[in-house]
């Protein structure tokens, strides 16, 4: 998107379109909160900073073994604009190239004990484990639906993407009972003095709290509506970053994305109480992830994550502790 259609955004939003946008104003202010580096650089410099500079030519400058979990969303393989750049579309083997030249070079930023998350759709799945198994232990690949996803006459419509879970060794954070799910129970079970068997009954239904699986389909893409919404084209949920912290990560640890868009994973390990660090090309965006950062400091709402538990889509959260009703 042009500069001129964000512009252009800010003058025709309705009362209702909470998008998040920027003025000249507020581009100036938060501008100044960004940071380039010219030479290698310590932790201290770079954390819980955005860094407005291409990835490829700050990598050589960023510290060794700092990082604790890792999300990479890069560009997929096709040709689209993302403001002032864009991407070419390349062959399979061309594009796993590209993946390889950084990835290649991200391995010394790791923790021996770190997790990697790789974010693709189905074609750049092609591409993408023949470059992680060289350097990670490739675990698993999460398939969530992403429902914004356009029809087509003649082929399947294509609304789900991937993320890819690696870890660098066989010593890893996984924490299981941060990312259960609660979903609604259609034909709850009782046992024999007919007490809830494995579920609770809570005011705007019943529920069970399950082991998170590969198969994603609570998230919500943001829009126009929604508070964490911005212009970015391909901007991850908060909901979605948010499983793969807490799954992955512990309070205290610091969270990288070398492809930061419009800031959502430093955004959300800022409200999970981690550390973070960004790196994102492009100026407006860049300057959208220090506004979201600096809301954050108010409001930590994760849309679908309430009182330490995921929530299906279209549900009400309440409280397991505090709503129970009695039998």
């Amino acid at each position: 998107m042009a500069m001129k259609k964000l512009n252009k955004l800010n003058k025709l939003k309705s009362p209702r379109n909470k998008t998040i946008t920027l003025s000249k104003s507020e581009i100036a202010k938060y501008s100044k909160r960004l940071i380039k580096l010219d030479n290698k650089t310590s932790l201290t410099e770079i954390i819980n900073k955005t860094i407005n500079q291409n990835l490829f030519d700050v990598l050589d400058f960023l510290p060794e073994k700092f990082v604790d979990l890792i999300v990479i969303d890069p560009p997929y393989n096709l040709t689209k604009t993302f403001n002032s750049n864009s991407f070419k579309e390349r062959s399979v083997l061309e594009y796993a190239e590209w993946i390889e030249s950084f990835i290649s070079k991200l391995k010394r930023i790791l923790k021996p004990t770190a997790s990697i998350y790789f974010c693709g759709d189905w074609h750049t799945s092609i591409s993408i484990p023949l470059v992680l198994e060289k350097y990670f232990i490739v675990r698993n690949r999460i398939t969530w639906e992403r429902e914004k996803g356009r029809g087509a006459k003649k082929n399947w419509k294509n609304n789900s993407e991937d993320i890819w879970f690696c870890t660098n060794s066989n010593k890893f954070t996984f924490n299981t009972d941060t990312v259960k799910l609660n979903r609604k129970v259609l034909a709850p079970y009782r046992d024999s003095n007919g007490k809830p068997k494995d579920w609770s009954s809570l005011k705007n239904g019943d529920y069970r709290l399950t082991f998170p699986s590969n198969i994603w389909n609570d998230i919500s893409v943001p829009f126009w509506s929604m508070a964490e919404n911005t212009p970015h084209p391909t901007q991850k949920p908060e909901k979605l970053i948010a499983k793969l912290i807490l799954a992955g990560s512990n309070k205290g640890d610091l969270v990288f994305d070398p492809f930061l868009g419009s800031g959502t994973s430093s955004v959300v390990a800022k409200k999970l109480e981690r550390k973070f660090v960004g790196i994102e090309l492009d100026k407006y965006y860049a300057c959208i992830a220090e506004k979201r950062l600096v809301e954050a400091e108010k409001n930590k709402t994760i849309q679908g994550y309430e009182f330490g538990v995921f929530w299906e889509r279209n549900t009400a959260p309440v409280s397991i502790k505090t709503q129970r009703k009695k039998h």
